[in-house]
């Protein structure tokens, strides 16, 4: 197993890394929808939900991988109720990113660090 750390994704805010690679896999750490130039996390949910999509992504680039290599992710959101705006944004994300849409899970969660609204997690594949 190795980690993985890049500048284009935020740093980890606590004892864990942006992501590992394991095998064939990639598997992201939950990122928060800071964007890493700015650090700066949008008010908006859709908006969070794409920032932290694109961080995971920022992820995966350093070993050679697109979003067309993530085949699961999770999705962590506080409210459910901002579920649709969430949705569109994550199926406007692949459609931009020509991938397919990999399997997901969503849930909804008291309360994320940084008071964030979205947090998502992905496992990518080489291959």
């Amino acid at each position: 197993m190795k980690s993985i750390s890049t500048e284009n994704a935020p740093l980890a805010i606590g004892p864990y890394v942006q992501g590992v690679t394991f095998g064939n896999m990639v598997i992201t750490s939950g990122q928060l929808p800071i964007n890493p130039e700015t650090k700066a996390m949008p008010d908006d949910v859709a908006e969070q939900a794409t920032q932290s999509l694109n961080n995971a992504l920022a992820i995966l680039k350093p070993d050679g991988l697109v979003a067309s290599n993530i085949v699961k992710t999770t999705v962590f959101v506080k409210d459910l109720n901002d579920f649709g705006r969430v949705n569109q944004a994550y199926e406007q994300f692949f459609i931009d990113n020509d991938a397919s849409f990999p399997a997901r899970s969503c849930v909804e969660v008291a309360r994320l660090p940084m008071d964030a609204k979205v947090e998502i997690e992905v496992i990518a594949v080489r291959g």
